[in-house]
């Protein structure tokens, strides 16, 4: 038998890729692809978005956390009706199940379309499309979680919020906030009316702003998972609640250090919180933006230390966390089980 490292490496490797997966912290605009980008900037002639995919790699190098979102929002500006939104998602459900993921529940930035006079329906209408002709193509199954910044006030979040109860379809299965990280405490009425409404809260917490943002959403908002969460190492009270009430903490480590929420991948906490037994799900965020994938993700949680056993851990957290039916876990489950690690 070859117990080369070359032989190794790619055992890892095919291990990673027939794993599989769901993807529950991944942003639909922040998936766009380069190409798609510049063919929609070029078709709607908007100004600002670099022309070449070398200049757009070169448009991803984030200074901090508040240049990241000044880009992103740049590049949302090219997606202005059905059919551009039905293109992004019919491009990131391929990669997506080219990638072995069987269900992801996407965050929209539907407040970054309001704002720009986009009605709610057309964005809806357009990822709507795309979701039922990516089943049909793919098997991979796409739900929805709007979205609003949360530096953008209360008002931004109503007004999202209006336009998911009004013209949401059953696939959008919770609401979110995220943008810089301001203190949650203004959208605790929000989140009731859309908890009330039957939609999950899925806020980000915890990603830059510390420890008690992650508390304010537990507290205040009745997170029922947290976006990112890094800093809940910060309180091991905090922790010790996170782990006994099982509320699932949404990883990206690729995300935290592009956006300079740690310094060098070694340092992501990513270890610290499986071994502190937190129910820790892996993510891609923003991939295209962050030079990332779902697979690359896995190779990162790797070169932390992580062997096969833990990987596949991190897969299962996936399933659990998720709000698929529970016949489904149970069959996914049953097939990251069934997969054979490298000897």
């Amino acid at each position: 038998m070859d117990r080369s490292p070359t032989a190794a490496a790619s055992g890892i490797e095919a291990f990673i890729r027939d794993l599989p997966k769901v993807e529950l912290h991944v942003h639909l605009e922040g998936s766009m692809r380069p190409a798609t980008l510049i063919e929609l900037a070029a078709r709607h002639r908007v100004e600002g978005i670099p022309g070449t995919p070398e200049e757009i790699r070169d448009w991803y190098e984030f200074r901090d956390f508040p240049h990241f979102i000044d880009v992103y929002l740049a590049s949302v500006a090219a997606l202005r009706d059905e059919e551009d939104f039905a293109l992004l998602t019919a491009d990131v459900a391929a990669t997506l199940a080219a990638q072995n993921v069987r269900y992801a529940e996407l965050h929209v930035s539907l407040y970054g379309h309001l704002m720009r006079g986009i009605p709610a329906r057309v964005v809806f209408d357009g990822i709507e499309h795309a979701r039922r002709e990516a089943e049909r193509e793919h098997g991979i199954r796409l739900r929805w979680i709007p979205d609003f910044p949360g530096d953008y006030g209360v008002e931004a979040g109503a007004e999202t919020l209006e336009a998911v109860l009004r013209d949401g379809p059953d696939s959008v299965i919770g609401f979110g906030v995220g943008g810089i990280e301001v203190s949650r405490a203004p959208f605790a009425d929000l989140f009731g009316r859309a908890r009330a409404a039957g939609l999950h809260s899925l806020p980000h917490a915890g990603e830059n702003g510390g420890a008690e943002r992650v508390r304010e959403a537990l507290d205040l908002l009745r997170a029922e998972r947290i976006g990112h969460g890094i800093d809940s190492l910060q309180d091991d009270r905090l922790v010790a609640r996170l782990r006994d009430d099982r509320i699932p903490v949404d990883v990206s480590p690729t995300s935290n250090l592009r956006t300079r929420a740690v310094e060098a991948i070694g340092e992501h906490p990513l270890p610290r919180m499986m071994e502190a037994g937190l129910l820790v799900t892996l993510n891609s965020d923003d991939p295209p933006m962050f030079g990332t994938d779902l697979l690359n993700e896995y190779r990162t949680a790797h070169t932390l230390g992580l062997g096969t056993a833990e990987l596949a851990e991190l897969a299962r957290n996936g399933v659990a966390a998720s709000y698929l039916e529970e016949s489904a876990k149970r069959e996914l489950i049953g097939e990251i089980d069934a997969c054979p690690a490298p000897m």
